[in-house]
């Protein structure tokens, strides 16, 4: 999701239906206001986060916001879904406009969600230039040995889209059960992963998007404000 980034003039002739040379005019006769001054730039840009009044009357009042989800089994990471309850629709008494995901989780697969409405923040995170580690906890069916440590090392070749993996750390953690962390978020990349090895995912669950953990006192379905330290990633 891109910022909505656009002149002024060109925010209230879509709004309110009127000509950018009416807009001129309600500049001029003190009526609109921005982020708590009185405006007189026709050009000024603005984006979502920009709080507009026209006569005393909010416009456009939207707040960055920024949660966690610790994601059941069964829920899609979408905002609208015919079939499936969606990660959206379990955040009680939130205004959901603008709200998305910042890196997705399939159907079945559990843990840490992150959603907000801030674009750039979103972007930035989820990024691959900006080497953010997801790490992740993965149940197989077959037991694991030390040759899926070097091949997840190496990484992959996916011939459906012909790119090859970025090297990915596993760690085993005991028979059936490993910590993998990645970079990236290719489609059901880790399921494909173990794929190679003819060994099925039995239960993924995120734990760490960066620096932001899980909280291990959320539960399963629930969630909460993300910390300032949090949405600065320290």
């Amino acid at each position: 999701m891109r910022s909505k980034r656009s002149r002024l003039d060109q925010f209230f002739a879509q709004k309110l239906q009127i000509s950018k040379k009416a807009v001129r005019q309600l500049l001029l006769d003190n009526r609109i206001e921005v982020d708590g001054e009185i405006c007189k730039s026709v050009d000024l840009q603005i984006d979502e986060f920009t709080h507009i009044r026209f006569d005393g009357e909010w416009l456009q009042h939207h707040t960055r916001q920024y949660y966690m989800l610790n994601k059941p089994d069964g829920v899609v990471s979408a905002t609208k879904d015919r079939i499936h309850p969606t990660a959206l629709s379990l955040l009680d008494n939130i205004d959901l406009d603008l709200m998305h995901i910042a890196g997705r989780l399939d159907l079945h697969s559990t843990g840490l969600l992150l959603i907000t409405n801030d674009s750039r923040w979103s972007k930035m995170l989820m990024a691959p230039d900006t080497k953010v580690n997801k790490q992740y906890l993965v149940t197989l069916a077959n037991p694991l040995d030390e040759s899926y440590i070097a091949g997840f090392l190496q990484g992959m070749h996916f011939g459906y889209e012909d790119i090859v993996t970025k090297p990915a750390k596993l760690e085993i953690l005991s028979t059936f059960q490993a910590r993998v962390t990645l970079q990236e978020g290719k489609y059901h990349q880790i399921k494909r992963m173990f794929g190679r090895f003819r060994n099925p995912v039995l239960a993924l669950h995120r734990e760490s998007i960066g620096s932001i953990n899980l909280d291990t006192q959320l539960e399963c379905g629930k969630f909460r404000h993300l910390t300032e330290e949090e949405i600065l990633m320290k």
